[in-house]
């Protein structure tokens, strides 16, 4: 008997394997795949519209084949949907990579494609509802929370940013102009990307101590740094 809500509307068949159901978990896996990889592409991030689409049909027909095992072939584990959770993870992690400005690029991609592979498995063992509550939830997560998250960071007293300096004995020049402003540097790191370029350039994270900074934009802050003479170059780091 079905016992998922949409499975149990629909009908006995679409919790079996047949054409039918096959159909239309294809067609609602499309439908979900294409809307996540439409935002990501839109974005310019790392995994698009076809890489979504693809990886999500693979894990919903890895769900199909394990309930045709299970029921049919009386096979006792879901041995399709372990295999591709284990390339997922591969997959996505080649995903995440450090840019130039040593900011961490593609996790929140990389984390998508593991819960869209998990929902679209979920599809293709029939639980309908879940995987569509499921998607519904990581398309809140990925819309709605981005702009609670950027609110937050602005809001923050710690920043990081990508600072080029004119020449690397001017570090100590910049710490001490730092300190003035009312700002503290919880972390300074060389950019590896860097490292043979001849150029001073850091990754710093940056804490506002004084009070006169508390209402100050990260940005305003960075834009008056930038007006030291030490100081090539500076960037928030989002």
């Amino acid at each position: 008997m079905a016992t998922d809500l949409i499975a149990k509307w629909l009908g006995e068949w679409s919790m079996e394997v047949n054409i039918a159901s096959t159909a239309l978990k294809t067609f609602v896996v499309i439908v979900m795949a294409t809307i996540l990889g439409c935002e990501r592409a839109q974005n310019r991030h790392a995994a698009g519209l076809r890489t979504m689409i693809v990886l999500s049909i693979g894990s919903m027909f890895a769900g199909i084949g394990d309930v045709y095992f299970i029921t049919v072939l009386k096979v006792g584990f879901s041995f399709l949907s372990a295999a591709v959770m284990i390339g997922i993870s591969i997959i996505t992690a080649n995903t995440i990579i450090f840019s130039s400005k040593n900011q961490i690029k593609g996790l929140t991609t990389s984390v998508g494609l593991w819960a869209m592979s998990i929902i679209s498995a979920i599809l293709g063992f029939g639980l309908y509802t879940a995987a569509l509550i499921g998607f519904f939830a990581l398309m809140i997560g990925l819309l709605a929370f981005s702009k609670l998250e950027s609110y937050i960071r602005k809001k923050s007293n710690h920043f990081e940013i990508h600072l080029e300096l004119k020449a690397r004995n001017s570090l100590q020049e910049f710490m001490a102009a730092v300190r003035e402003f009312g700002l503290k540097i919880d972390n300074l790191e060389a950019n590896p990307a860097y490292a043979n370029s001849g150029l001073g350039v850091y990754t710093v994270l940056l804490t506002v101590t004084g009070k006169e900074l508390q209402k100050t934009s990260h940005q305003d802050i960075i834009k008056a740094l930038s007006a030291l003479d030490c100081i090539h170059y500076a960037e928030l780091i989002e």
